[in-house]
This record gives structure tokens, sequence and C-alpha cells, in this order.
């Protein structure tokens, strides 16, 4: 997809969260509706794959990745995501995505689940955004995501003007100091000597939503 067009596409996309931002309550249809079980095990699947606790096997994951993110993708496309659980369980499995396409599609299935109710898509939809963004090698805006450069620590990848703490903090978003301070730890803990061979796994950062993104 040219790059005009996708930043025509992300755009839109957020003139659409603001228009529905005045009226951010369910449709009344999506009391009725049952949460896609498929789905909702894909999700639990990805989300397995990030939570033990131990160095992630790329050549493992990756590959399964793959296949949940084309499932979802036919899932989507025969309009089998009906519920805001729907919706955010598809963008989060998008959002490991490897194009840009992938976080475009995933920020507007979280507009998708935001208008259903599901409050987990709200720091999805920031984050997917940013990821958007730094994938086109363009600043984030929400200060969602780090990177790191070959064996170097994690850094938080450049983030432009525009987006204020307190609109953050609507999308669940920690303030850009606390990521900052978030950095600096991450840094510490790269310079400093591990105590033990076992990874202990940390507690997600202030604000941050339940999955790993």
């Amino acid at each position: 997809m040219p790059r005009t067009l996708l930043l025509i596409s992300i755009a839109l996309a957020s003139a659409a969260r603001a228009a529905f931002a005045a009226d951010p309550s369910p449709p009344p249809e999506a009391a009725a509706q049952v949460d896609n079980a498929e789905l909702a095990r894909i999700y639990g699947d990805d989300q397995g794959d990030r939570s033990s606790g131990k160095a992630i096997d790329w050549g493992v994951v990756g590959p399964r990745d793959l296949a949940r993110q084309a499932r979802v993708k036919t899932l989507y496309g025969s309009g089998q995501l009906q519920t805001g659980a729907d919706y955010f369980h598809a963008a989060m499995v998008l959002q490991h995505g490897q194009a840009p396409e992938d976080f475009l599609l995933c920020h507007e299935l979280c507009i998708a689940a935001i208008i259903r109710g599901n409050k987990p898509a709200r720091w999805l939809a920031a984050a997917s955004e940013d990821r958007f963004l730094m994938n086109l090698e363009r600043p984030q805006r929400f200060g969602t995501q780090f990177r790191s450069m070959g064996d170097g620590p994690m850094k938080l990848y450049r983030t432009e003007d525009g987006v204020t703490d307190a609109l953050r903090g609507e999308f669940g978003v920690p303030t850009l100091a606390e990521s900052k301070a978030r950095e600096s730890r991450m840094y510490a803990m790269y310079k400093a000597p591990s105590p033990s061979p076992t990874p202990v796994s940390g507690s997600p950062a202030a604000g941050q939503q339940p999955g790993r993104p």
C-alpha cells in the first residue's frame, strides 16, 4: 500500500475516533451477541506464547504468529467479528504482524472495539497507531513503543509533540515522563549483571492494559 494512502487511512481512522467519542455507548444489538470462541482461543494462544517468562523462540513463535494472523484476517473478511471482545482479540493478534497495513487494520479494529464498549482496546488503539508510525520511520505520538538497535538496550522510540498527557490518560497510556522513567529502568537493568540465570517476569507498566503487545 503506498505510504500516502496509508497516512490518509490513519487520518480517517483518527477522525472516526473523534466522531465516536461524543457517543461511545455500544450499539444496542451488541448485548445479544456472543463472543467468537475461535477468536478467543487464537488470542489466548497469542498471549500464551508471550507470557511464559522465558525468552521467546521466534523460530517457533514466528510461524505461529503468521498462521494466527492469516486466520484472523479470514474471520474478519467473512464477517465473523461481532462483539467488542472479538474486535479486540483480532486487533491484538494483528499488532504482532510485520507490515504497516497490519498495524493500521489493528488500529481500525480497536476503534470498532471501543465503540462496542471494550475498554482494553483504548490502550491498543494508541499503541497500534504508534507502531504503524514507527514502521514508517515517523515519530510516534503516544509514546508506547520502545525499540532496541542490535543487542543494545530498549529505548523509547522518538515521540513528537501533539498528544498531551491528558489525552494519553483517556487511552490508558502512561504519561510521557512515566515512559521515559521506564526507559531509564530498562537501561539500568541492561547495564546491571543478572543475579540469576532464571528470568523474572516484571509487572505491567503503569496504565498498560491487559494483553502483551
